[in-house]
This record gives C-alpha cells, sequence and structure tokens, in this order.
C-alpha cells in the first residue's frame, strides 16, 4: 500500500506533546502536506467488575476527554500554521498499537519524548521509546526543551554518516527535509583510530596518521553524498570530519539545528537491533528535534533472512 504524504502527531494533553504539535505544524507547512492529530484511550480496568461491559456513558465521556486533547492541539497547530490543514484520529487501546499501525501509512510521525504518564525527570517515555524502535516509517522525537525559536526554525538539518545501509536511508530523508525547508545540511562523520595509541614521542607520526585518514574519510564522504548532492541541487551541503565519538560530534553540530537525522542502528549494530547506542544517547541528548530512520518491515525481513 502507498503511504499518504501526511505528518502526524501524537498528542496526549501534555506540554511535551504540544511542543510536537508546533513542531509538526511548521514541518507540515514546509513541506506542503496536511497534518493528522493522533490520540487514543483507554478503558480503566479498576472502574468496573472484570467480566462486565462497561457503560456507553464511560466511553463517551473517555472519547469527550481525548477529542478535548485533540481540539486543544488543534488551536496549538493552528497558532503556528494558520491555513494548515489538519485531521485528527481517535483509537481505543494503546497509543504505541495505534502508531506502529499508522506508520505503515503515512510519511512521518511526531511526538513528544515523554507525556502525561512519564515518570519525573525520564527523558523518553515508553510510548515514544517503543514507537521509535519498531515503527515503519521515520519517527521524529522533541522534547520539551526542544522549542521552535526564529533562529534555529531557520536552522540547518544535520545527519550522521557511517556509510551503513540504514545511515544511507537516513541521509536521503536528511537530503528531502532540507530540500522541503530550504535549509543547510550538514553531514557530520566521525572516527576515531581506538588502535592508535600514541605516546608523546610519536605524537608527530600520529598527527601525520590521523591527516591521511582525515583525507581518506573526507573522501568516503563525498562519495556517499554524490548521488544526493547531484539529485537535490539546491540544497547546501557542509561535510563535517570529526575526529570524536558520534554522540558528542552529532550534538555539538545540532545546536542551532531545526533536525538532527540519524539511522537506527550504524555500521556497528548487530543485524536486527532496534536502536544502536549512538541513537539511545542522542535521543537522551540532541539539542533538537530527531528524526530516527528504520529498516522498513521489507527491508527488515530481508536482513533476517541473511
Amino acid at each position: 500500500m502507498a503511504k499518504e504524504d501526511i505528518v502526524v502527531v501524537a498528542v496526549d494533553g501534555s506540554e511535551a506533546s504540544d511542543n510536537a504539535v508546533r513542531w509538526a505544524a511548521n514541518t507540515a507547512v514546509k513541506r506542503g502536506i496536511p497534518l493528522r492529530i493522533a490520540s487514543s484511550y483507554t478503558m480503566p480496568q479498576f472502574l468496573y467488575a472484570e467480566g462486565m461491559v462497561p457503560p456507553k456513558e464511560l466511553f463517551d465521556d473517555l472519547q469527550s476527554e481525548t477529542l478535548e486533547k485533540i481540539e486543544q492541539a488543534r488551536k496549538v497547530a493552528h497558532e503556528t500554521a494558520p491555513e494548515l490543514k489538519i485531521g485528527h484520529t481517535i483509537a481505543e487501546g494503546s497509543p504505541i498499537d495505534m502508531l506502529l499501525e499508522m506508520s505503515h501509512d503515512v510519511t512521518m510521525i511526531v511526538m513528544g519524548s515523554r507525556g502525561m504518564g512519564g515518570l519525573s525527570g525520564m527523558v523518553m517515555g515508553s510510548v515514544s521509546a517503543s514507537v521509535v524502535a519498531h515503527a515503519n516509517c521515520p519517527v521524529v522525537v522533541v522534547r520539551e526543551d526542544n522549542n521552535i525559536t526564529d533562529v534555529n526554525k531557520y536552522g540547518p538539518v544535520v545527519v550522521g554518516v557511517d556509510g551503513s545501509e540504514i545511515s544511507q536511508k537516513a541521509t536521503a530523508y536528511a537530503f528531502a527535509e532540507a530540500d522541503a525547508r530550504d535549509a543547510e545540511l550538514v553531514a557530520v562523520h566521525t572516527w576515531m583510530d581506538m588502535q592508535v595509541q600514541a605516546s608523546l614521542a610519536g605524537l608527530a607520526a600520529a598527527q601525520a596518521e590521523w591527516s591521511d585518514v582525515e583525507k581518506e574519510q573526507a573522501e568516503l564522504l563525498n562519495e556517499r553524498l554524490e548521488d544526493l548532492v547531484n539529485e537535490y541541487p539546491n540544497v547546501e551541503v557542509k561535510k563535517v570530519i570529526a575526529r570524536d565519538r558520534p554522540v558528542r560530534a552529532l550534538t555539538e553540530a545540532s545546536e542551532g539545528a531545526q533536525l538532527l537525522v540519524v539511522g537506527s542502528h550504524g555500521r556497528g549494530g548487530f543485524k536486527g537491533m532496534l536502536l544502536g547506542s549512538t541513537s539511545r544517547a542522542l535521543l537522551q541528548s540532541s539539542p533538537c528535534p530527531m528524526m530516527v530512520v528504520r529498516p522498513n518491515s521489507d527491508d527488515a525481513s530481508e536482513e533476517s533472512a541473511e
């Protein structure tokens, strides 16, 4: 089934989800596509005895409360983008199940890092963590402190490039986002030679070796970006080769960015791994909204067959 070109944002009435709505509305406008606000409700088990059918009034109340959250989110979205076309979805049951089902058919899912169910101090909630790990489309996580400002809403799109297949897929998404937003793209490639433990006496030789490696890595980055640079000639590209750990380099590059894009796991990840250590750590520390790109279900089935 072809995906519908639409941005879905999950809401639960929390400040984190309101922030996600602002980002999603801004994104939908820049892409020229509609926004769909999604929310769900669950029947509280403690309100009725096991085996009993809950009264219709209880369903009506829960649906009404959920619709209020939808309408509040619609108001927030229209404050950001007054002319935006907005639809909504209300589902009974787990928000995880709802969003994973929707992920097969939509462009992207946007959500807050944690909602009202999150523990105090928890950065990633169970819902956002589960959706990021299993969704069949890119998922953007917007933390409470990822506020859209006049500076960063025009900032670059940053992408981590490591040469893996999923990184190439993430890079393609990053180019498309940068093109839609008329934004600069910052491609960050990191390397650390863990085998070189230079003594003070061998420091000059080690520096020369590092210079050679850096040149090689720059050539590799150029090769990995070449096709996309040709496909998106209007996207200005800045290439960063960093001798640093990926989390630190990408966090630094993302200061003032409007979006960070990464693959769910890189070249060091095990086959079948849902999220790698870099993407997990960045979900906790990224200074801007972060898109995680996973293999789709067809990719995953092919991978498991290898």
